[in-house]
């Protein structure tokens, strides 16, 4: 008997069907599909969409885990207050919560962004070496300016650009550890001075409260902003970092996106003309209230 592979999303009723895409990317590229546990941390999703997530289950032998966040009163609690906007809603805080809001029993899970796409076996990721440290992740490509901001000097007194600096899109978490880390009281004292609207998000905060805590994996299991050239470098996980994402439009036509086509595929055809139509209600739905 193979121990299970836990695995953390985050998403609301917007990025349902690209949720869904990972999932099943992840079950595509293993055999051990029935190991496979993804724990869903959620705002309100719509009957049809779980319905569709569900999906995972059906076709893979798979299990979900339901976390709804709409009325968890420690995510209001800590989100309240923190910088949102149209592409950070304040689901993107739940991994700040992980050690929270999941069961106590669970001592490793691995983080996935939704707007990634996973093209090996997941367990050569999840089995990694921590080397002794609560969390391991990729080291983020654009490093010094995310640091720095502005000539890169914009967040001195915050990060020192010479310091090691990783994307949470994808972690892997000793959750034993972890929980031996207050994540809230250091976010408490990030606020306190001043910090917040200066931040990049929840991905700086992690690295404030990590720093030095964090073990570098190989790139390949983060391939930041994957476009086109990736395809020749056998990436294992995509990150579409990029503002062109392959659920667009034309993102099949123009290949803008790496493994766009194959993207479509694996979110299946149904569900991604479905996706892009539920899209361009949203946008014509905020240009109509920007009219009035």
């Amino acid at each position: 008997m193979t121990d299970p592979i836990h695995i953390v999303l985050a998403f609301d009723d917007n990025f349902w069907a690209p949720a869904f895409t990972v999932m099943r990317s992840v079950c595509l590229t293993t055999h051990r599909r029935k190991d496979l546990v993804f724990h869903l941390l959620h705002m309100p999703v719509t009957d049809e969409h779980r319905h569709d997530i569900e999906g995972i289950v059906r076709e893979f032998g798979a299990s979900l885990r339901w976390y709804p966040l709409a009325d968890s009163e420690l995510f209001d609690f800590v989100v309240a207050g923190l910088p949102t906007g149209a592409r950070w809603p304040r689901i993107v805080y739940a991994r700040l919560l992980m050690a929270d809001l999941l069961p106590a029993e669970l001592t490793r899970v691995l983080y996935l962004d939704s707007d990634m796409l996973v093209r090996a076996p997941i367990e050569q990721l999840y089995g990694m070496d921590l080397g002794g440290k609560p969390l391991g992740a990729v080291q983020d490509s654009l490093q010094p300016f995310i640091m720095g901001r502005r000539d890169m000097r914009q967040n001195i007194g915050i990060f020192d650009t010479a310091d090691s600096y990783f994307n949470s899109g994808m972690m892997l978490v000793d959750l034993v550890q972890w929980r031996e880390i207050n994540v809230k009281a250091e976010i408490a004292v990030i606020a306190a001075k001043g910090w917040i609207e200066r931040l990049y998000y929840d991905q700086d905060m992690l690295n404030l409260v990590f720093r030095d805590r964090w073990q570098k994996l190989p790139w390949r299991w983060n391939t930041i902003d994957a476009h086109l050239a990736h395809e020749a470098l056998d990436p294992a996980i995509l990150h579409y970092t990029r503002e062109t994402k392959p659920w667009g439009l034309f993102a099949g036509m123009l290949r803008s996106s790496a493994y766009s086509r194959w993207y479509r595929h694996v979110m299946t055809n149904e569900l991604f003309y479905r996706f892009m139509r539920h899209r361009w209600r949203r946008w014509w739905l905020k240009k109509l209230r920007l009219a009035r």
